[in-house]
């Protein structure tokens, strides 16, 4: 199998949330703005920032990153613009394709070192921030929906930091695979590829190893 090259890019901006919203079932922090200065990175993600619904957080869900090129595909369809906040994310960069990323994979980020753990799965709150109705469902399709990471190093990041990747891990599942394309196949290479696994990454895998009989 040919590994793919490192890839890198730069941080365009740092979000956090702005104030916690009524959302759908629950409150939201999906209001992000962009934060000045380095900002401090923890386990559980960036200074200043709030995990309110345990379903979108976690130390796999610690920081979201989405791409300007991704934000690019929706500037004719969202009326109020794609500016960095706009999709809930913590980093917009730019330069790197997230969703491209593979499961596994690792960036440093100024003196942060982060790990793709999972997608971002897009919710209703998400549709009421942007004012488009099932907006969400439209992201989800597009498999192209940024990715949620670990924070294997705390430290700090700051906009215009560069994003430099290490070798990606030995598989071919990247996050816009793991939405719109995961099959037997794909289960098994990352069950095969010897990275640990998010819980509800490995709990697929072996769902779409167990409704072909094959093992994993």
């Amino acid at each position: 199998m040919t590994r793919r090259r490192p890839a890198s890019g730069v941080v365009e901006a740092v979000c956090v949330v702005e104030r916690v919203r009524p959302g759908h079932h629950h409150p939201t922090a999906i209001d992000k703005r962009p934060r000045r200065g380095r900002v401090a990175v923890g386990e559980l993600g960036l200074d200043g920032d709030r995990q309110v619904d345990t379903s979108h957080g976690g130390v796999d869900a610690a920081v979201y990153v989405f791409s300007d090129e991704d934000a690019a595909l929706w500037a004719d369809r969202l009326p109020s613009g794609t500016a960095p906040g706009t999709f809930g994310e913590n980093l917009r960069v730019s330069g790197l394709d997230v969703s491209g990323a593979l499961i596994g994979q690792r960036w440093r980020v100024g003196s942060v070192v982060l790990e793709v753990c999972k997608p971002r799965t897009p919710c209703r709150n998400l549709s009421a921030h942007v004012g488009v109705e099932g907006f969400h469902l439209e992201l989800a399709a597009t498999g192209r929906v940024g990715a949620m990471c670990a924070v294997v190093q705390p430290g700090e990041l700051a906009a215009g930091d560069a994003i430099v990747a290490a070798p990606p891990p030995d598989h071919a599942v990247t996050v816009e695979r793991y939405v719109t394309g995961f099959d037997a196949d794909a289960a098994q290479r990352l069950l095969d590829a010897g990275i640990t696994l998010a819980r509800p990454v490995r709990a697929k895998a072996r769902r779409a190893l167990a409704r072909t009989g094959a093992h994993g």
